[in-house]
Order: structure tokens, then C-alpha cells, then sequence
């Protein structure tokens, strides 16, 4: 049981949670010492690391046949604390702001219901596929994180960076309005069996 805790997939998901207080870090260091460029090109790199493994913990873990239920409990925490924590950061910076703060809004509030779905569909044995749109929608979400978390240091080789992030996450979000209602719509008719 100890091995399959360390197996490959599930330490690709502990580099993602240990990558979240790294990125935290930059931005303490951008906002404190005036290193702003390189620090956001290093908060980009670790987000960027951390999003190539979200997607080859899951994928290595089924064509290994290594999953594991530390995985499957770790791995969509990882994914909201690596979102939430630099949505946050991005917002409290001034990257995302004004009304580009309802699309972080929108996300986040979508991952917390979807969480809390999932656990109550868990507990009555249900589960609740990820679809090909959601997967669309984590894919557009990253590009637009990353985007963002570049901002003003990109503006200098691509210009409007900071605008693209901002086109992307309002995308991702109107994406996030979709999933989240079809999520909704087929654990509604589990809640209401269950009354």
C-alpha cells in the first residue's frame, strides 16, 4: 500500500501541491523586493510544470494501471488549490480586476460546487465523469492562468498578454457556467431520488 502512495502518477501530484506555496512565493517576492519580471517568469514556469502534471499524473496512472484512492482523493485538491491560490494572487496584484473579477468569481465558485457534488454523489456510490467539454474548459483555464501570470512581463515580447489572459479566462468562465450546469443536472436527479 506504502509503494502505490509513491508511485510515479502520485508523486507527479505531490510536485503540483508543493509547486502551489513556490508560486505564492514569487509573487511575495515580486510584491516585496521589486524583482518583478523574473519573478513572474518563475511563477509562470513552476504554474506551467504544474499543469503538464495534472495531466500525465492521471493519464500515467491508467495506462500503468497505477491508480490509487490517495490519488483519486489528491489530485482534483491539487488541481483547485494550484487554480484558487493564483486566482487569488492575480486578483489581490491588480492583474485581474474590475469586472474581469466575475470570471475568477465564476471559477471558483464552480470548483467549490462541483467539490462539494462529487462528495455528496460519492457518498451514495455515484460518479460523475469528467466530460470532454470540462476538459476543454481546465485547458483554456491553465492557458488563460498562464497568460496572466506572465502580465506585465510578457506585455514586452508579446504585446496585450495581460489582455489575452483576460479574453481566456472570461472563455474558460463562460465554459465553467456550462459544465457546471450539466454537472448539476446529472447529480440533480440522485438528490432529488434521494429526498
Amino acid at each position: 500500500m506504502a509503494s502505490r502512495a509513491y508511485n510515479i502518477p502520485n508523486l507527479l501530484t505531490y510536485a503540483r501541491i508543493v509547486t502551489v506555496p513556490l508560486i505564492v512565493l514569487c509573487f511575495f517576492i515580486e510584491g516585496h523586493l521589486h524583482a518583478t519580471n523574473l519573478a513572474r517568469w518563475v511563477a509562470f514556469w513552476l504554474f506551467a510544470a504544474a499543469s503538464i502534471t495534472d495531466f500525465f499524473d492521471g493519464y500515467l496512472a491508467r495506462i500503468w494501471k497505477q491508480t490509487s484512492n490517495i490519488g483519486r482523493m489528491l489530485d482534483p485538491i491539487a488541481d483547485k488549490l494550484l487554480v484558487s491560490s493564483v486566482l487569488l494572487l492575480m486578483a489581490a496584484d491588480g492583474t485581474i480586476a474590475g469586472w474581469s473579477l466575475w470570471a475568477a468569481i465564476i471559477i471558483l465558485c464552480r470548483e467549490i460546487l462541483v467539490s462539494g457534488l462529487r462528495e455528496y454523489l460519492a457518498a451514495l456510490k455515484v460518479s460523475v465523469p469528467v466530460t470532454r467539454i470540462a476538459k476543454w474548459k481546465t485547458t483554456i483555464q491553465m492557458v488563460a492562468i498562464g497568460f496572466l501570470i506572465v502580465g506585465p512581463a510578457g506585455d514586452f515580447y508579446v504585446p496585450h498578454t495581460t489582455l489575452i489572459g483576460i479574453v481566456l479566462l472570461w472563455a474558460a468562465a463562460l465554459i465553467t457556467i456550462y459544465t457546471g450546469y450539466d454537472y448539476f443536472r446529472a447529480g440533480a436527479k440522485h438528490i432529488v431520488d434521494d429526498e
